[in-house]
């Protein structure tokens, strides 16, 4: 005659005997994930470091270009005051004249810069961000 409780242990050691294959592919599972987990990181950090290069090399680049400008700006400013200053025979006003064209362009600038200028610029820049 068997003792009842020799039948409920048998199935126990079926578990047992099952427990390590469950154990390696949850073991598997978690060093998938584990190594998901990493390369998704580096792979962020990797188009971190592209956006981030990205926007310095614009901003070097617009640096540079707007530097360039303003030299180009200031020496055909005074060119054409000195020239100005010769036709009318008068150098003052040759200087004064620049210098009220000078205003009147950062009057246009001052005008237009909330609706046109700072919406381009942001969309620019929001563009060069997501190349």
């Amino acid at each position: 005659m068997m003792l009842p409780f020799i039948t409920k242990q048998l199935p126990l050691m079926d578990d047992i005997a099952a427990k390590p294959i469950e154990k390696t592919k949850a073991q598997s599972f978690i060093d998938n994930i584990s190594e998901y987990v990493q390369i998704y990181l580096k792979l962020g950090a990797v188009n971190a470091t592209e956006k981030a290069t990205v926007v310095a090399t614009v901003a070097l680049t617009t640096t540079i270009l707007s530097v360039l400008f303003l030299f180009t700006l200031l020496f055909a400013g005074l060119g054409m005051a000195i020239w100005l200053g010769d036709t009318w025979s008068d150098i003052k006003a040759g200087y004064f004249a620049v210098a009220g064209l000078y205003v009147l362009l950062a009057l246009l600038f001052m005008s237009l810069r909330k609706k046109m200028i700072f919406p381009y610029l942001r969309d620019h820049i929001i563009k060069k961000i997501y190349e």
